[in-house]
């Protein structure tokens, strides 16, 4: 039997605390924002299904998309280096210090900006190469080069966004941040209302598609500049600077803080890269991108709040014992991430490839998203499903190098992935079509996971394979038979109530979903895992009051 584990939350000292309440209000508000996230897809799905529209969108919104969760993103380079400079530094030196950055930030991107406008064209090609080879092709292509130039001041906006979340975090200001993508969301959702209320009868389907596309362009890049612009009084009187130039570039916070940013957005860029290969590979597929983007949200959802509440609590006791003494304890967190894990994520993935198309109508479809659609998304989501164990294990084990200072393993193993990613990608597409591009994403991940294992026993004198295998097998046999399960039910459900209307969906998910979980639970309880008693304490913590 393994050694038990020790209480995953021990009665903290009042920093602990203090660290858990922004956890919480971190975790609440992103939570929040992502609902209306969930919600501003269902309505680009409504207006637009998987057509033109959509999936130029998904082209054009790459490289803003890119840079605004690079740069603008909580917990990217310009919020940690801010984060990490102004927390060691007086009061005062605040403001002429955060001027500083933003003045030469907005500077340097409004020199990206201009670039990206000139050559939207070929940066449009170089993402989807494959659009010019169809005449629906080419009609995509020339929308996603029109909704490119209307994003690319996105690129400030980015860098602004990134900025005032440092800023406010460092004044200990931790909800505004969190929940401000929210107001980028609302924003797109009033675009497509105006959109839906300016539509007559006599437009024909390729100028609802080159105005609907504008639309959407134009909200997106309001949707950013409103969450720059909600953060502005909060920065202004926490005194964290106001919209002035300054050029003290001299300054040594300055210098720091650049020193900490570049290297860091250099590597949070590599993990991007592959988003870009997929596309490339998907260009050549109609509705590829647009499925892409749906089914990835429907996962990113539950994956992401799950991943807090892991990684949260996990990741400051990790750091504590990077000393070769305090190796043996460290094992047993790894343990302990590793296996949170795989109670979370493989009972999840098993019912989501049950459920994987009633899933993807009840959320979905209506009005342009069809059940063509469906069937679409669906395929991918399945793929995205079988891959959640692995995504959420490599979180852990990287966090892991980072604990005990090793950054570089991480991203030489994630450069690696580029290449690797990209023959996947070709090896897969044509069998697979757009689910191949997602299988190729998790045969990286889980090799990235087994490689960082291996490393990882290198380093810390060995891992104790058999003692970690054996629950990790019981938990894989655990959700497969919930998901037989669940799969059984579904099937019964719809010979006897049917597959159609919003209601009796609803009903077959909560029937068969329920029943998988129950049955997941009954068996996990039998297998005398500690952390399956510490997975039920934190869902009673959080829900039972």
């Amino acid at each position: 039997m393994s050694e038990p584990l020790p209480d995953p939350l021990p009665s903290p000292p009042k920093p602990a605390r203090s660290f858990a309440g922004i956890a919480g209000i971190v975790a609440v508000a992103t939570l929040l924002s992502k609902l209306v996230g969930l919600l501003r897809q269902q309505a680009i799905a409504a207006a637009f299904g998987v057509g033109v529209a959509a999936d130029a969108y998904s082209y054009a919104y790459v490289i803003p998309g890119f840079l605004l969760i690079l740069l603008g993103g909580i917990n990217g380079p310009f919020h940690s280096a801010i984060v990490s400079v102004l927390s060691r530094r007086k009061d005062e030196d605040a403001a002429p210090l955060i001027e500083t950055i933003t003045t030469l930030v907005v500077g340097l991107l409004l020199v990206v900006t201009v670039l990206l406008v000139i050559f939207a064209a070929p940066l449009i090609d170089l993402c989807a190469p494959g659009l010019s080879q169809t005449e629906v092709g080419q009609q995509t292509r020339l929308i996603a080069i029109q909704q490119f130039r209307i994003m690319a001041p996105m690129a400030v906006l980015a860098g602004l966004i990134g900025i005032g979340f440092g800023t406010l975090n460092a004044a200990d200001q931790y909800w505004l941040p969190s929940v401000s993508p929210l107001f980028s969301s609302v924003t797109v959702l009033i675009g497509l209302g105006i959109l839906a209320l300016q539509l007559g009868s006599t437009i024909t389907a390729p100028e609802y598609a080159l105005l609907g596309g504008v639309v959407l362009a134009w909200s997106t890049l309001a949707g950013a500049l409103l969450q720059w612009l909600i953060q502005l009084p909060a920065q202004w009187q926490s005194g964290m600077g106001k919209l002035r130039l300054r050029f003290e570039f001299w300054r040594p916070g300055v210098k720091e803080i650049i020193r900490i940013m570049g290297p860091a957005t250099f590597s949070s860029g590599m993990l991007q890269i592959n988003v870009y290969t997929d596309l490339f590979f998907a260009s050549t597929i109609p509705q590829a991108a647009a499925a892409l983007g749906y089914a990835n949200l429907l996962v990113q959802t539950p994956l992401g709040v799950i991943s807090n509440l892991i990684l949260v609590p996990l990741l400051p006791m990790l750091s504590r014992l990077a000393d070769p003494q305090d190796w043996d304890e460290l094992k047993r967190r790894i343990r302990q991430g590793l296996l949170l894990s795989a109670l979370t994520m493989l009972p999840l993935s098993a019912i989501i490839i049950a459920l994987a198309f009633p899933i993807v109508r009840v959320v979905y479809e209506r009005y342009a998203f069809n059940q063509q659609a469906s069937l679409v998304v669906t395929q991918v989501l399945i793929a995205y499903a079988v891959g959640m164990f692995f995504y959420l294990s490599r979180d852990v084990l990287v966090r892991v190098f980072y604990a005990l200072g090793d950054g570089d393993t991480p991203f030489r193993i994630s450069v690696v992935n580029i290449f690797l990613n990209a023959l996947l990608d070709f090896l897969l597409v044509k069998s697979f079509g757009a689910a191949g591009l997602v299988m190729a994403t998790v045969g990286v991940n889980a090799i990235s996971m087994v490689w960082l294992l291996l490393l990882l026993a290198r380093k810390i004198n060995g891992l104790p394979w058999r003692e970690w295998g054996i629950p990790l097998a019981q938990i894989t046999l655990a959700s497969l038979v919930a998901g037989i399960v669940c799969w059984g039910l579904r099937w019964n459900l719809e010979a006897g109530l049917g597959t159609e209307g919003m209601l009796v969906q609803l009903l077959q998910l909560a029937i068969a979903g329920g029943a998988g979980l129950l049955c997941f639970g009954l068996i996990a309880s039998r297998l005398g895992l500690p952390e399956v008693d510490q997975l039920a304490g934190q869902i009673r913590q959080k829900f039972g009051r």
